[in-house]
């Protein structure tokens, strides 16, 4: 069926999700932990941002993952 996304693609993207999702709460945990420490926030704003195109979570790459294959 040409409309369903495969199951393989949106548990692709979900994993994609989870990646960024860990990799940002580690970024965030060592922000936090500098910040009390008085010291230079590790990451910035656009390290943050860095990870939607680091694990392809863009709303055209996104589309591009789930329909890749039909």
């Amino acid at each position: 069926m040409k409309d369903q996304l495969s199951a393989r693609n949106v548990a692709y993207v979900n994993s994609q999700i989870a990646c960024a999702m860990v990799e940002l709460e580690a970024m965030k945990a060592e922000n936090a932990q500098r910040e009390r420490n008085g010291e230079a926030l590790a990451w910035s704003y656009n390290e943050f941002l860095n990870l939607i195109d680091k694990y392809q979570m863009s709303h055209n790459a996104t589309l591009a993952n789930l329909n890749a294959g039909q």
